[in-house]
């Protein structure tokens, strides 16, 4: 099975992490100021490199147009939304003060989770703190020593992550290559096995196979664990996900999870499932037990997210519409360009310098695009990424495709338009 490899010996996106450009074997330190030398050595390579990251805080009052953040529906300074954050706050204040289990579970949770459910199709569902812990739950709570998971070579950090810490058998499958997962099922012997992947990718903004891989499943008997975070509000019958699209959401060997920090708007994770999976989860993933609660101000947003979703289905499909009159435009701009089947579109670039030079003149021009390098990028190809926004004008669609065409010379990207 491919195995994408760090550079840096730093494990950030990819499966596996290989010191390439510095040596992971530095001399151990005498202690004193020496102890963490061996940082100033990495820090220095990844700037060679091209893979520096930075911190940058956003301004409330910004003019700048964002097509990095995940906000695919528009709702996350919707007035709805944030009011109901607001009176929530006023209400039960600024945290949950607890775990799930003790203090930090208010009738706003268990509303948020019953309507989640209900929107999605799925018999039950349990909210974390984020759409990370969501994944890490779910994955290490339904395997362990002993089990075996397949998972697709390009899903998200978090799902690696779980696998990592299952401490599970671990094959990875080419992308979205049904008949690697197949065999791996067939292959693994009498062990209980789940296979993991993301609905759409997130760098590409592609789409599994669910029903397929469904299928390999239930002919072997394993489970199917489907991260729809970047389907959930863009894909599927008004927005309720790629995995209910596929027509599985209620298939009893099915487990979705999700975030709320996308399509609503919000912050915060959750898992939907079969109701005996939700309960196993309640008494067993680590997350959800010794992690705080999320704040009541989160899941008093995404309740207003999802009303709202259901009171206007058009959205995800404006998304979709943006998404292709991006793309669209781009190709004709002369660009390498995905075919979106969500709200993301991925834009290639010739290497790592040359998209973080691209990117940060887009910004200089008031165009905020997503970089993705190496190691994020599972197939270690950057790229800018492109997020589509229902509510996105045409003029600002016109203004994105006109600034990302500019900036592109002096970054050293060369168009070759139609």
């Amino acid at each position: 099975m491919k195995v994408n490899r760090s550079t840096d010996g730093t494990l950030v996106g990819g499966w596996e992490t290989q010191a390439v450009t510095v040596s992971t074997t530095e001399a151990i330190s005498s202690g004193g100021e020496s102890t963490f030398d061996w940082i100033d050595v990495r820090s220095e390579a990844r700037a060679k490199a091209g893979l520096t990251r930075r911190v940058r805080p956003r301004q409330a009052d910004s003019t700048d147009l964002d097509l990095a953040s995940n906000d695919y529906l528009g709702l996350a300074k919707d007035k709805r939304v944030a009011g109901a954050a607001a009176a929530a706050t006023l209400k039960w204040g600024a945290g949950s003060t607890g775990s799930r289990l003790v203090t930090g579970s208010t009738e706003l949770h268990a509303e948020l989770e019953y309507e989640l459910a209900n929107f999605c199709g799925a018999q039950s569902a349990l909210v974390f703190s984020s759409g990370y812990a969501a994944n890490l739950g779910a994955v290490t709570a339904l395997t362990g020593p002993g089990t075996a998971i397949v998972a697709d070579q390009h899903i998200h950090a978090s799902l690696i992550d779980g696998t990592r810490l299952s401490k599970a058998d671990v094959v990875v499958a080419d992308h979205c290559n049904v008949g690697k997962v197949r065999h791996a099922l067939e292959t693994r012997g009498k062990r209980r096995a789940i296979v993991v992947t993301d609905s759409v990718f997130s760098v590409d903004g592609d789409i599994a196979p669910l029903g397929e891989l469904h299928e390999a499943c239930r002919a072997t008997g394993a489970a199917l664990v489907v991260d729809d975070a970047h389907g959930l509000g863009v894909v599927g019958p008004g927005g309720r996900g790629a995995v209910a699209e596929a027509g599985i959401i209620k298939a009893p060997d099915v487990i979705t999870t999700l975030t709320l920090s996308k399509s609503l708007g919000a912050q915060g994770g959750a898992v939907l499932g079969p109701s005996r999976v939700i309960k196993h989860l309640i008494d067993t993933a680590r997350t959800f037990i010794f992690d705080t609660g999320l704040a009541p101000s989160s899941a008093a947003a995404a309740l207003a997210a999802i009303k709202i979703l259901r009171e206007e289905p058009d959205r995800p499909e404006r998304a979709l519409t943006v998404a292709h009159e991006l793309s669209n435009r781009l190709k004709e701009a002369g660009f390498q360009v995905s075919t979106p089947t969500a709200a993301v579109v991925s834009v290639r670039a010739p290497g790592p310098e040359q998209a973080f030079r691209w990117a940060e003149s887009c910004r200089t021009n008031g165009v905020i695009v997503g970089c993705f390098r190496p190691p994020s990028v599972p197939d270690q190809i950057s790229r800018l990424r492109l997020t589509a926004r229902a509510d996105l004008t045409e003029a600002d669609i016109e203004r994105a495709v006109r600034v990302i065409r500019e900036c592109a010379a002096s970054a050293g990207v060369e168009s070759r338009p139609r």
